[in-house]
């Protein structure tokens, strides 16, 4: 009050002093918030204070929303939408079926948990960038640090993280080495068939871009190994249960002797033919985690993608690792972080697709226009990467045409 001797002369200025003292208070924690945002004690609700979107453009948005996904949904899309900018959800929606092979269905509903296939690979890199903050690993570490057993030199985790180790593609090596299909495929009968068998690499380590699967189903051995943990633990314990993640798991085969027909699911993923959707069945290959496996549901994807924006898991400056571009060479104007695909088109978003045994998913996640798109579907319907860009972009969206699912 000594600082404003005049403002205290009367109620009406002394109202506007108190109006002026809380306006300056309210602007000081907002830059300080930007400031210290990796304090996990720092809390404040600046989408609230500051950036509600306007009725207008959020019911726009949610109608081109609903207009391009019931669109695709008549074109064949089977699954579940989000879609969020300026930290809110502006539209969520279902599409179809739990299980199409059913007289009687099931609707779809917004918690159901859908197989992210290669999506999972973005949590499979921030479980790697936990460790590397608790100090356990770095990145520029040789594999064999963590798996000595590994018969290929030279070989990072940053190679890894980056598709740049060479290593041959797993997958060919187990359709011909693997006896029996009804047992599992794991991670550490993959690292001995490596041992075993040694296939040829498909170029030196660090020599060039190569994305193959091998390269994320060995991360989650090296969290493994780094943490003493089973991986769907670490995951579970880390990531998951901090984020409030509830319906979000790795679906694993640790423990079964054979491979189940089906996988325990919900929302079960298909194939589609020509006859009609038919029931994906589970694979041998689904024991194998890290580069495929996690399940998650769109609302949990979005609170992952929130925990980014404030850096609920890491700070900034390790968090912003995962997207910076790895090799010198842009492939078709398009590069790799540390789990997170980008692109010269579209500067500032990070993006994956996933497709593996009947699922399909996109994930992208637009930094400089704050927006966030989910699309997880359960059949093998192709996601059209030129629509949901366009809309996210707010370009001019060419709707697919309508090709309704056989029956």
């Amino acid at each position: 009050m000594l600082v404003f001797p005049y403002f205290c002369t009367s109620k009406m200025n002394r109202k506007a002093l108190l109006i002026l003292v809380f306006l300056i208070l309210t602007v000081s924690l907002f830059f300080c918030g930007r400031r210290c945002s990796h304090h996990k004690d720092v809390v404040i609700n600046t989408d609230s204070l500051f950036f509600n979107l306007n009725k207008e453009i959020v019911d726009k948005r949610a109608k081109m929303a609903d207009n391009v996904f019931s669109n695709m949904s008549r074109a064949g899309l089977n699954g579940v939408v989000l879609y969020a900018e300026q930290g809110e959800i502006v539209y969520e929606n279902t599409f179809g079926w739990r299980d199409l092979s059913k007289r009687q269905k099931d609707s779809l509903r917004i918690d159901d948990a859908f197989q992210l296939s290669s999506d999972s690979k973005m949590f499979t890199a921030e479980a790697i960038m936990l460790l590397k903050a608790q100090g356990k690993l770095d990145y520029d570490d040789d594999v064999r640090k963590f798996i000595p057993e590994l018969p290929y030199e030279g070989v990072t985790i940053r190679m890894l993280l980056t598709h740049r180790s060479g290593l041959p593609r797993y997958d060919s090596m187990a359709d011909a080495y693997w006896p029996d299909r009804k047992k599992p495929f794991s991670n550490e009968a993959l690292i001995k068939l490596l041992v075993l068998k040694t296939p040829k690499p498909y170029g030196q380590p660090g020599a060039a871009y190569f994305y193959n699967n091998i390269n994320y189903a060995l991360l989650a051995s090296v969290v493994e190994r780094a943490s003493g943990k089973h991986f769907e633990d670490f995951m579970k314990e880390n990531i998951f249960e901090p984020l409030g993640m509830t319906n979000s798991y790795i679906y694993s085969m640790r423990y079964d002797t054979v491979v189940s027909f089906y996988m325990p699911v919900k929302a079960h993923g298909h194939d589609i033919y020509k006859k009609g959707p038919v029931k994906a069945q589970n694979d041998y290959l689904n024991g194998v985690m890290g580069d495929k496996i996690m399940f998650s549901t769109v609302e949990d994807l979005w609170k992952f993608n929130q925990a980014l924006d404030a850096n609920q898991l890491l700070p900034d400056s390790l968090q912003a690792e995962a997207f910076k571009p790895s090799s010198p060479e842009w492939k078709n104007n398009e590069n790799y972080g540390f789990g997170w695909r980008m692109t010269k088109e579209h500067p500032g978003a990070y993006f994956h697709y996933g497709w593996w045994k009947g699922y399909r998913s996109a994930i992208i996640r637009d930094v400089h226009k704050n927006r966030f798109l989910a699309v997880l579907g359960n059949t093998t319907y192709n996601i059209p990467p030129d629509v949901i860009w366009d809309f996210v972009c707010d370009t001019t969206v060419q709707l697919p045409e309508a090709q309704p699912l056989p029956q």
